[in-house]
C-alpha cells in the first residue's frame, strides 16, 4: 500500500529530505519495519538508542525487552558476522524507528545470494557494513551490540536464553544456558545444556513420537 500525501508530509516536517520522501522506490520507508515516524514523541515511545558504526543509519526501540535472545552459532553467522556467534534479539517490526539512513541501507538475501529487498534477508549500513539486522517475514532480529546501553540492568534484559546450532560452534561456552545442536525447540540438546532442559525435551521428542505412531496407527486402519 502506498503512503497517503500525509504521511509523506509528516516525513519531511519530521525531518527527513524530499529525496529521500518522494517517489514511488521510497515506498517501502513507510511500512514496518522502514515505516517513518512523527517527532519523538508522537507515535513512538522509545526506550532505547542504536546505531552502526559510522552513526550513519541510527535506530530507536519501544519495546523493553526482546520477545527472546539467543546466540547462534551457524556457519551463515560465523562468516557474516565475522565471529565465533551472533548474538540476536528478536523484536516485532513495529518495535522499531529509523530515525536516520533509511538510504544508507542495503540488503542481501543469502540463500539465492542477492541484493534485493528479498523477505528474508540481512540488512547492514550500506557505508560501514554494519549488520542492522535480519528482517523475516513477520519478525526482525536485532543486534544488540549496536545498543547504547544507560545501565547494566538494561543490557540484562537483552541477554540470551539458549545457543542455537551448537554443533557448529568454533569455541566451547561453558555458561549453562541450552545448547540446541540446530534451531532451538527444534533439535537436540548437547553439551553442558541444564539436565532439567534435556529431560524435558526428551519427553517431548517421546510425545511427537508417539503422536506419529497414532497417526500412522489411525492411517492403516482407513485403508
Amino acid at each position: 500500500m502506498a503512503p497517503s500525501a500525509t504521511e509523506k508530509s509528516q516525513a519531511k516536517s519530521s525531518g527527513h529530505k524530499s529525496e529521500d520522501v518522494d517517489g514511488e522506490h521510497n515506498d517501502w520507508k513507510f511500512r514496518a519495519p522502514y515505516k517513518v515516524h512523527n517527532k519523538e514523541g508522537e507515535d513512538f515511545n522509545a526506550l532505547y538508542e542504536a546505531s552502526c558504526h559510522c552513526g550513519r543509519v541510527q535506530y530507536q526501540l519501544s519495546r523493553e525487552k526482546p520477545l527472546s535472545a539467543k546466540y547462534c552459532h551457524c556457519t551463515t553467522c560465523q562468516v557474516l558476522h565475522g565471529a565465533p556467534f551472533q548474538w540476536a534479539a528478536i523484536f516485532e517490526k513495529e518495535d522499531i524507528n529509523f530515525t536516520h539512513g533509511h538510504h544508507e541501507l542495503g540488503w542481501y538475501e543469502s540463500g539465492e545470494k542477492t541484493t534485493r529487498h528479498k523477505l528474508p534477508c540481512k540488512v547492514s549500513c550500506a557505508y560501514c557494513r554494519t549488520p542492522i539486522m535480519d528482517e523475516g517475514r513477520n519478525m526482525i532480529l536485532l543486534f544488540p551490540g549496536m545498543i547504547k546501553w544507560k545501565s547494566v540492568e538494561e543490557r540484562k534484559k537483552f541477554m540470551p536464553s539458549c545457543h542455537m546450532f551448537y554443533e557448529q560452534r568454533v569455541v566451547d561456552i561453558p555458561d549453562g544456558l541450552p545448547k540446541w545442536s540446530g534451531m532451538s525447540g527444534k533439535s537436540d540438546l548437547i553439551a553442558d545444556s541444564p539436565a532439567e532442559d534435556v529431560k524435558k525435551r526428551k519427553r517431548e521428542i517421546e510425545d511427537e513420537e508417539k503422536g506419529k505412531d497414532g497417526k500412522e496407527s489411525k492411517s492403516s486402519k482407513k485403508s
